[in-house]
């Protein structure tokens, strides 16, 4: 196979649709479940759930989304026709977070829960072929790198924006703050979505186009199993996974630790800042690391999954033993840290995918990323889940806007222990399975 070389250019358009994943990815996974017990009043036993179930119905369209995707590239010979779902994502989103105001409890979990189905199935339809276009190209190893690089730098600038802007934009607690949010980052989300197709359309012109032949199955069944039976991408899928659930734990558990246990909701808005600006200046580096004679993407990944690890074991005591300004200061430095830790673990699981899909030769790309993209919907909603289960086997107590319930003990104990203990123990997981693939030694 000829390899190629993409253009700055290219790499950047194609790149720009990950801002828009950035948003739907960080805003849900930051802000849905405390809008729920902190906003809607719904309890934390039932918001667990109404963010759960929507995100079950993606492990089965996925899959499903990629052999279809496989099967439209060989008939069309490109895959963006499915990719225009995006475009209606943020519509989705917005309608999320604007629950009538008639509704509470069961109710405004039910609507939050389904317009979160629909967002996801809109996600899914311009994800999957999004994430296998750099399967499609016809490049190598360390290009592949590269091509993930430019979309880490793009998606970090995502998470970053709306990390900071959708907490400070919902500062004042109502639920017309957080319809006007969502209206914002919709705008935003289109546009990234547009750009995108232009890229993917110039991306794969300049490097070429490797259209799916077939050979691994006809029905998605036949693809799970392909995919599923790969003894290189299954430690690499299922480590995923577990990567996944702790950094979307540690997502939707930051605003209840800034409100509760720092009593500043404000910092917010501060950690997440400093939790992505270093994931987005330390992508090159992380890639110039890799290039090291005897370093390559999976012990990058395993070193990133080792300081995430570690960091979330210092952050018990630095929220909870120091006070005052020192507390702040000593979680700010190892928040940073996590971060730079964060866009190793993007960056090399996502480049270690088409690794596995040109590993097997007889694989079908999409149907590889439909289990990838299933799997990264399943951590999305289990982190959540499992935080808001703490909180309940804890005793938290929700509130609706404008109130501020007092938490017991034994909630505040939950609350920080689910935001530092489990995480660590959750990425503990992934680093062990991680240990497991066996792509770079193959290679």
């Amino acid at each position: 196979m000829t390899e190629h070389r993409a253009g700055r250019r290219a790499l950047a358009l194609y790149a720009t649709g990950s801002v828009g994943m950035g948003v739907w990815v960080t805003v849900p996974g930051l802000l849905l479940l405390y809008y729920l017990t902190d906003v809607l009043g719904v309890s934390a036993a039932l918001a667990g759930p109404a963010l759960l179930l929507p995100k079950a119905v993606d492990v089965v369209v996925h899959p499903l989304l990629g052999s279809r995707s496989d099967r439209q590239a060989r008939r069309d010979g490109h895959r963006r026709r499915m990719m225009r779902g995006g475009l209606l994502l943020g519509a989705a989103m917005t309608a999320m977070f604007s629950v009538p105001s008639a509704l509470g409890g069961a109710g405004a979990a039910l609507w939050v829960g389904g317009w979160f189905t629909a967002g996801n199935l809109l996600f899914a339809t311009f994800q999957v072929p999004y994430l296998t276009t750099p399967s499609d190209l016809r490049v190598g190893y360390h290009e592949r790198t590269r091509v993930f690089v430019y979309r880490m730098a793009l998606l970090t600038l995502g998470l970053l924006a709306a990390g900071v802007a959708a907490p400070a934009l919902t500062s004042g607690g109502t639920r017309a703050d957080y319809t006007r949010m969502a209206l914002l980052l919709a705008v935003a989300m289109a546009a990234s979505a547009a750009v995108a197709l232009r890229g993917v359309r110039r991306l794969t012109g300049e490097c070429g186009f490797e259209t799916p032949d077939g050979r691994a199955g006809h029905s998605t069944r036949a693809d799970l199993r392909t995919a599923l039976r790969d003894r290189n991408f299954r430690p690499l899928v299922l480590s995923y996974l577990f990567t996944g659930t702790t950094t979307h734990l540690f997502l939707a558990a930051l605003p209840y630790v800034t409100e509760h246990v720092f009593h500043r909701s404000a910092l917010t808005a501060l950690f997440m800042g400093l939790f992505l600006a270093p994931a987005a200046l330390s992508g090159p580096a992380w890639s110039a690391w890799s290039r090291r004679p005897g370093n390559g993407k999976q012990r990058g990944l395993l070193l990133s999954q080792g300081v995430f690890a570690t960091g979330s074991l210092l952050l018990l005591p630095a929220a909870a033993l120091l006070d005052g300004g020192a507390r702040t200061a000593a979680t700010a430095a190892v928040v940073m840290a996590m971060g730079t830790a964060f866009a190793g673990l993007q960056l090399f699981a996502f480049a270690m995918l088409p690794d596995a899909v040109a590993a097997a030769d007889t694989a079908e790309a999409g149907a590889y990323t439909g289990v990838w993209t299933a799997t990264e919907a399943t951590g999305t909603a289990v982190g959540p889940y499992l935080y808001s289960a703490v909180l309940a086997l804890g005793g938290f107590a929700s509130s609706t806007a404008g109130e501020h319930a007092v938490q017991s003990d034994g909630a505040l104990t939950a609350l920080l222990a689910g935001f530092t203990l489990l995480p660590a123990a959750l990425m503990a997981l992934a680093l062990a399975l991680q240990r497991r693939c066996a792509l770079d030694a193959a290679r």
